[in-house]
């Protein structure tokens, strides 16, 4: 083979990620509702929507303003930031496509345990017909997951900009078929302009409450029929169960997203790369 034509580990590793999201694009034509949740409009309280919608504000309010550092004792912050400078040094030196691939590997570590959490807690308050105090928990743990895929690209999110950015990847997430393909296109043009402005969200004006009353319309909206089920006795553990899947749905994204940033982010001085 020609080492003129030689693809570079960074162009491999744009071209996986161009075929994981085209994967997950193509899966967001369905979504994960279910023949039984489509039946259950007649049956949904009208007001439901409106209380999901300030449950979730609220959840992530409350987190945002202090909850954060409780999320934090789930996990060693420090040491995930230290094996992103350690995986990073690693990159620079060997420049090979498995050293690139342990950025994304650790990104993907903690899946597991979060969806076995969401899973017990979701169907333990199903059982007892409990879904609106379900909802500060799950938000809780979308936001550890989202917190520890951001660690694994080296961003941290203790800025408002931060924030805004990571609620707005859960927003989109939620979304299903033409309005996820649009929105999903919106936010990669907004992740090339946060690249283009030095991978900073200092420049860009950010209105966070907006984006909270965004994510959490996305949510309710997606979630109605789950944590209507998850309210009643018993039958509860139906809507309980789909906690893994939006939470795994919301976690994939987030990698998408942040590895997109990161890329675009480490090629920037390398225009060639790509």
């Amino acid at each position: 083979m020609s080492l003129v034509n030689r693809k570079s580990p960074w162009q491999k590793e744009w071209e996986d990620y161009l075929k994981k999201e085209e994967k997950f694009v193509s899966r967001r034509k369905q979504g994960p509702t279910s023949v039984l949740i489509n039946k259950l409009d007649r049956y949904v309280p009208q007001k439901l929507n409106e209380t999901l919608d300030k449950a979730f504000y609220k959840g992530f309010s409350l987190i945002f303003e202090k909850g954060t550092s409780v999320i934090e004792k789930t996990y060693d912050k420090e040491q995930k930031q230290a094996d992103f400078q350690i995986d990073s040094y690693a990159s620079e030196l060997k420049k090979d496509r498995k050293s690139l691939k342990k950025f994304t590997k650790r990104a993907r570590s903690s899946k597991a345990v979060n969806t076995m959490a969401t899973s017990l807690e979701g169907i333990g308050l199903g059982l007892v017909g409990a879904g609106l105090p379900d909802i500060p928990l799950f938000s809780a743990m979308v936001l550890k997951s989202v917190y520890e895929v951001a660690l694994s690209y080296g961003y941290d999110y203790e800025s408002d900009g931060e924030k805004t950015f990571i609620l707005k990847i859960i927003e989109v997430a939620m979304y299903d078929d033409e309005e996820f393909q649009r929105e999903n296109e919106a936010i990669n043009s907004l992740i090339d302009d946060i690249v283009m402005a030095g991978d900073s969200l200092d420049e860009f004006e950010v209105d966070k409450e907006v984006q909270l009353e965004n994510t959490a319309n996305a949510l309710s909206k997606e979630m109605l029929y789950t944590k209507f089920l998850q309210g009643q006795m018993i039958v509860g553990v139906a809507g309980g169960i789909f906690n893994p899947v939006y939470l795994n749905r919301i976690s994939d994204y987030a990698v998408l997203k942040y590895r997109r940033r990161f890329l675009k982010s480490k090629v920037s001085s390398r225009p060639s790369s790509l």
